[in-house]
């Protein structure tokens, strides 16, 4: 018997009204361990009124959990409704902090006059919601037809939120009235129940361990607890497999380990971008050793310790060296979530060490993580093993509100399986409107820009469908989805706007680019010239070095010189193969971040291509500054930049000439007894001209002697780091290897042999 059937749609069921068949309702997907979704619409009164009814209701009813009412309700909006406690109140922003706990109903007010339908508050909310909950999502009757107070911050200056296009909110509302596993309410009337399929006969198989729920947590549990040196753990599943809590569990056993072995004990640190992720992991852990004691953000046992530590001070201490080595642990959760340079420090550092992903969660990062990390791993831990966790815990599979989430999200989009299309593939401008309405295609493009970076998230979709100035272009082989490159407008401000923006007077929503030029590099000319920002470019990654992303960039350049573009840039973190692509393209270094950049652990840098005559002295200019300060920046605020990313940028430098003096200075560097430190000028000159003309492929001696040397010139690098990177010890050692560097890149730029010098 359907869902609908036994709810019924006048309301006439065992407990008469729209409260009592809600609740109904939500027992039948508790006996399912399932959840629902409730769009109820109307207008915001009367929406309001609807859902309170059932807040109140199910406080003092007999609700899902069979327990008397809602024990963990959550009301999401800019303001929480009169007579509501603040404890049960979340504004949307706030979404994250509740990641890792639970609740049992959860009002999404995108309804009010102040309230809109925010992406990722959606999706972080929904993977909270426990067996036989109900998350009730208040919109207009018309919703899609406008945008709604959340588009506000996608209305970069000079739009206003009204004028945009409304094309992903009508998308949700159409994926919502064709679906029959929402339930339907309009306010006032009858709740119209969703079509429930029959249950799974069968049972899930046993888990074969008591502390774990099914068999893939007792699997990664026994794979955790037998990490061996040097052979990391990628452990991934989707929301809600108990991943957090396999790593708990994991910790438990070994501490337990560590109590009956007697003779030292261990010590587990484990990081995640916040420490609300691993919740799940110390609730657990003081479950299994109740004779453990909490201190803060640390749990002590007979055995040994685990300690949380945020990723920034975790880095800090591996690069101190005190953290790591024998007979350390380390435990990643939400790895995707940490810049990936991050990671690979920690893989080096700690000889055990286990990474745990969401792999399709609400941001859409897991699988470009998957991909691009396995790279890095591969390199650096070619004996890494994975483990998958399939089965859901906090609910059973065929679970309604999770394949519902993912449907509205994209949270599970991929690229095509198979791009190998027929013939050349071509380069086309695609149209934002035909594109809302092609759900395939929508999902292959999305899944494309998941798989290419960490940090794509529900929001993105919504600025790809409505972001005003924003273009798309793909290169396609028939229905093979090739690649795509994202491109937004910025800059055209009048002189007057563009002399307070540059004063920080002003601070208009958007044009990242143009407003950094502005602001850091002192030219009013980037905000009232006109930009174009790449915001995204992706091919697939069994297309990529096949030259796909530089046709885009051609295109997106040659679109830029056709409409009156000045200048076509892009921000993404320094890193030396993306350096590499944009520069052979024909971009320039202009400026670069001081710090690094949270979601990806590197410094941001800008670049720019000029696409008009205006276009080109702008572009002149800016990276003729950004040459000028490189050095005195590399020398403080970059002190601590990979060597690899400062070559990358004094290779844009002029390469100075090397007159005798200076090559009489290299050479009793080289082949004498000079200190290095006197002929600082003259290696400095050296490394610029090495960077300049490059490094073969495969020439790792001459990569190698530029980088150390680089680093030590330019940014002062401290003998015991030179000492770690060089495997040397003390001054004497670091000296002898300088000079070593200083032999090869000396000879090899036409230097002085040490028979030439008589030494």
């Amino acid at each position: 018997m359907s869902g609908r059937e036994q709810g019924g749609r006048d309301g006439n069921a065992p407990e008469a009204g729209a409260t009592g068949a809600l609740l109904a309702q939500a027992r039948r997907l508790a006996g399912r361990r399932w959840r629902g979704l409730v769009w109820l619409t109307g207008e915001a009164e009367a929406c309001r009124r609807e859902a309170l009814a059932l807040w109140h209701r199910g406080a003092g009813h007999q609700g899902p959990g069979a327990t008397g009412g809602w024990s963990a309700p959550l009301w999401v909006a800019a303001a929480p409704p009169k007579g509501l406690a603040a404890s049960a109140w979340l504004p949307p922003a706030k979404a994250r902090t509740r990641l890792g706990g639970e609740q049992d109903l959860v009002v999404i007010d995108a309804v009010s006059a102040d309230d809109g339908f925010d992406p990722e508050a959606f999706g972080a909310l929904s993977g909270t919601l426990t067996a036989g909950g109900l998350l009730v999502l208040m919109t207009p009757s018309d919703w899609g037809r406008r945008p709604d107070a959340d588009y506000a911050r996608l209305a970069d200056h000079p739009w206003r939120a009204e004028a945009l296009t409304a094309r992903y909110l009508a998308r949700l509302a159409r994926l919502l009235a064709s679906d029959a596993r929402v339930i339907r309410w309009t306010a006032g009337q009858a709740p119209r129940m969703a079509d429930l399929p029959e249950a799974p006969d069968e049972p899930s198989p046993a888990a074969g361990d008591d502390a774990c729920l099914t068999r893939d947590q007792a699997e990664a549990v026994a794979r955790l607890t037998r990490l061996r040196r040097r052979r990391p753990l990628v452990l991934t599943a989707d929301r809600g497999r108990g991943k957090t809590a396999a790593l708990g569990i994991a910790c438990a056993r070994l501490l337990a380990e560590g109590a009956s072995a007697g003779s030292s004990e261990v010590e587990i640190l484990v990081t995640a971008p916040r420490p609300a992720a691993v919740a799940g992991l110390f609730e657990r852990l003081a479950a299994l050793c109740p004779e453990g004691r909490r201190h803060g953000q640390a749990f002590e046992a007979p055995g040994g310790e685990v300690r949380f530590l945020a990723p920034d001070e975790l880095a800090r201490l591996a690069e101190r060296g005190e953290v790591g080595g024998p007979g350390r642990w380390l435990l990643v959760d939400e790895a995707a979530a940490i810049p990936a340079p991050l990671l690979g420090r920690w893989l080096e550092a700690f000889p055990r060490i286990a990474f745990a992903t969401t792999v399709h969660g609400y941001e859409g990062s897991g699988r470009g993580f998957a991909l691009r990390f396995r790279e890095r791993l591969e390199r650096q831990a070619p004996d890494y093993r994975e483990c998958h966790l399939a089965a859901p815990i906090r609910w059973a599979p065929g679970d309604p509100l999770e394949a519902l989430t993912a449907r509205l999200l994209l949270l599970d989009a991929e690229p095509d399986a198979d791009t190998s299309g027929a013939g050349a593939p071509g380069v086309a401008r695609l149209d934002r409107a035909a594109l809302a309405h092609d759900e395939p295609r929508l999902r292959t493009l999305f899944g494309l820009l998941v798989q290419a970076h960490y940090r794509t998230t529900p929001a993105d979709l919504r600025r790809l469908l409505d972001g005003p100035g924003v273009s798309l272009t793909t290169l396609s082989a028939g229905p093979a989805l090739e690649g795509v490159a994202v491109c937004g407008d910025e800059g055209g401000f009048s002189v007057e706007l563009a002399e307070r923006v540059a004063r920080g007077e002003r601070r208009p929503r958007g044009h990242l680019l143009a407003q950094s030029l502005a602001a850091h590099a002192g030219e009013r000319a980037a905000l009232t010239a006109r930009l174009r920002r790449v915001l995204r470019i992706a091919v697939p990654a069994d297309r990529r070095r096949r030259g796909g992303g530089r046709r885009l960039l051609d295109d997106a350049l040659a679109r830029a010189r056709d409409e009156g573009i000045d200048l076509l840039g892009a921000s993404f973190g320094a890193a030396p193969g993306l350096l590499a692509f944009w520069r052979a393209a024909g971009f320039r270094a202009v400026r670069l971040g001081l710090t690094r950049e949270a979601a990806t652990g590197e410094h941001a840098l800008m670049v720019v291509c000029p696409a008009s005559a205006d276009g080109e002295a702008l572009a002149e200019r800016l990276a003729a500054r950004f040459q000028r300060q490189l050095p005195g920046l590399l020398a403080f605020e970059l002190a601590d930049l990979e060597p690899a990313v400062v070559l990358a940028l004094l290779a844009e430098g002029e390469a100075p000439a090397l007159d005798a003096a200076d090559r009489r200075d290299l050479a009793d560097v080289a082949f004498g007894h000079r200190e290095p430190a006197l002929a600082r000028p003259a290696i400095q000159a050296l490394v610029r001209r090495g960077a300049r003309a490059g490094v073969e492929e495969g020439d790792h001696g001459h990569a190698e002697a530029l980088e150390i040397l680089a680093a030590w010139a330019f940014q002062g690098r401290e003998a015991s780091w030179l000492a770690t990177r060089l495997g040397v010890t003390g001054r004497k050692g670091v000296q002898a290897r300088l000079r070593e560097a200083v032999a090869r890149l000396h000879e090899g730029d036409g230097g002085l042999s040490p028979a030439e010098t008589g030494r």
